[in-house]
Formats: C-alpha cells, sequence, structure tokens
C-alpha cells in the first residue's frame, strides 16, 4: 500500500471538475435541445412530450434493415461482453463503439446526449464515492489530504468507478440502435419470437401507448389548475393541491384502463394480440449479428489476455 500525501488544494479541484462535468453535460443537452427547437418552430414553449422509443424507426440504416429478432439477439449477447470487460482501455473502446453504432444507426446527437446525461449523474455517484469507500487491499495507491488525514482517496476505487462508467454509457448508447430502430410493435413480436412470454410483451406495448395517455391527461389537468388560478408555493395548501392531483390522476386512470380492457374483451382479445407480421432472415442478418457477437468476443478475449500472465514472461 502506497500512501501520498496531496493538497487539499487538488482535492478542491477535482470536485469542481466533477461538479463542470455533470453541468456541462446538462447544458449541452439543453442547448442541442434548444438548437433543434429552434429550427422546425419559433414557439418559445420548452418541449415536455415523453419521446417515443421508435421516434428514430422512419430512418434508414444497415439497423434498421435488419432483422430485429437477429438485432436483439446479437446486440444482447454483445452487452454482456461489454458488462464483462476490466481493463480500462478496453472499457474506453467499447465506449467509442457504441457512439459509431449510434451515429451509423443515424440516431440524433441530442438523443444520445440524453443517454450520455441521465447515465452521468450515477457515473459521478460513483466517481464521487467508490474512491472514498472502497476497501483498503495490498498494493493500492492512497491519496490523503494533509490537512484531513481521515481522508483517503483510493486511486483503485477511481479506476473501478470510470470503468463501471464507461461500461454503462456503452450499454446505454446502443439502447437507441437495438429499440429505436424498428416499429415497437415490430420489436415486440421479435421478443416473442425469442421466447420472451407474449403477456410481458403486451404490458410492455400498453404501457409504452397508454404513458402518452396519461401525460396529457396530467398536462389537462394541469393546465386545469392554472386556469383556475393555482400557484406553486412551499405551503401546507400547495401540498394539499398537489395530493389531490396526484389522487385524481390515479383515479382517472384505472377508471380508463377499465374502460380500455372492457373494449378490448368486445373486440374479442382472449389472451393474444394477434401480429400480421413475418420475418424473414437473410445472408446480411446473420452476417451483421455474426460481426457483433465477435466484436464482443474479440473485446472479451482481449481482455483476458491482458489479465492473464503470458506463459513465455520473465
Amino acid at each position: 500500500m502506497h500512501i501520498t500525501t496531496v493538497s487539499v488544494y487538488w482535492l478542491a479541484v477535482f470536485l469542481i471538475l466533477l461538479v463542470f462535468l455533470g453541468f456541462g453535460c446538462t447544458r449541452l443537452v439543453s442547448f442541442l435541445r434548444a438548437r433543434r427547437s429552434s429550427t422546425r418552430s419559433v414557439s418559445r414553449d420548452r418541449d415536455r412530450t415523453i419521446p417515443a422509443i421508435d421516434a428514430h424507426a422512419h430512418n434508414h440504416s444497415p439497423f434498421h434493415n435488419w432483422d430485429p429478432r437477429f438485432k436483439i439477439a446479437s446486440l444482447f449477447l454483445y452487452w454482456f461482453c461489454v458488462a464483462s470487460l476490466q481493463q480500462l482501455p478496453l472499457c474506453l473502446l467499447a465506449f467509442f463503439i457504441s457512439w459509431a453504432a449510434a451515429r451509423l444507426a443515424k440516431i440524433p446527437l441530442s438523443t444520445s446526449m440524453k443517454r450520455i446525461a441521465a447515465v452521468s449523474g450515477f457515473v459521478g455517484m460513483f466517481l464521487l464515492v467508490m474512491p472514498l469507500t472502497v476497501p483498503v487491499k495490498p498494493g493500492d495507491h492512497l491519496l490523503v489530504p494533509d490537512s484531513f488525514q481521515f481522508i483517503q482517496f483510493n486511486l483503485r476505487g477511481l479506476h473501478l468507478a470510470v470503468r463501471i462508467g464507461l461500461k454503462a454509457t456503452a450499454i446505454a448508447l446502443m439502447m437507441d440502435p437495438v429499440l429505436g430502430t424498428s416499429p415497437l410493435p415490430v420489436t415486440l413480436k421479435a421478443l416473442a419470437h425469442l421466447r420472451v412470454p407474449d403477456r410481458i410483451c403486451q404490458m410492455l406495448s400498453l404501457a409504452h401507448r397508454y404513458l402518452f395517455v396519461f401525460h396529457h391527461e396530467a398536462k389537462r389537468m394541469a393546465t386545469g389548475m392554472l386556469a383556475r388560478g393555482f400557484h406553486k408555493e412551499t405551503s401546507l395548501a400547495t401540498l394539499k393541491a398537489m395530493g389531490n392531483f396526484i389522487g385524481m390522476l390515479f383515479v382517472r386512470s384505472f377508471e380508463r384502463t377499465e374502460r380500455v380492457y372492457d373494449a378490448m374483451l368486445a373486440r374479442g382479445y382472449n389472451g393474444q394480440i394477434p401480429a400480421f407480421m413475418e420475418f424473414q432472415a437473410g445472408k446480411k442478418d446473420w452476417l451483421k449479428g455474426g460481426f457483433w457477437v465477435m466484436a464482443g468476443l474479440a473485446l472479451v478475449i482481449s481482455d483476458l489476455m491482458v489479465q492473464l500472465p503470458l506463459p513465455f514472461a520473465g
């Protein structure tokens, strides 16, 4: 174990850089969103709608023209390979591969930055907590501030946090090429072909569809409250009004689900939703799937080769 005494100044610089990193990601996402909205509309109202999972399914790319069964299965295996990496350079390589895949799938830059911003909160927590809480092992290098000797900053914990953050970001960036390049019903049908229980597929379909309905209902109720003179304040009256708002939203949502279920039964629903589509896999689908599986295995093999000592070394 190696202990290095550092100035409190460098610890403060690290914390400030960490805060600026998270703030910078948030501001970059806001800038890209504002720039995109300004090119489409002159309205100054902020867009708070919920983006659809398959919002970019109308584009054309190698991911869009890929059989969704092979796409889900092969990239799912690729995710497992990325999650098992132990070497930091390979984790960084996986991040760049995912970034290149998102660009190849014609996913907008603002969407990719939103994924990174969503993960950056967890990554920032790891970067701050793990160097201070990871158990000390023989061979670790500790940084101890000169004025706060009880604080031990473990560089192995920082290395582990960066590695987890890169792998989480790499996997998150691949979500859009997997789920956003095919219409949601087609993706759910592919999941059913991959032996995912049909009831789970139906729950995902209904949850995605009626998430927008409930969001519209909540927005309409909020507009009605504002029209009646409601203003948010730090007071008991505001808490009571918000409690009534949430309770009424749940009641209306429950009533809507009962009406939807009765309508489904009236139209002959018997536990299965018919899907009028068939998949036909070609050579290109097999080649694409094999490429991503081999890419994941290549990362894992490279990771193992770096960890294991060479038999002829030394």
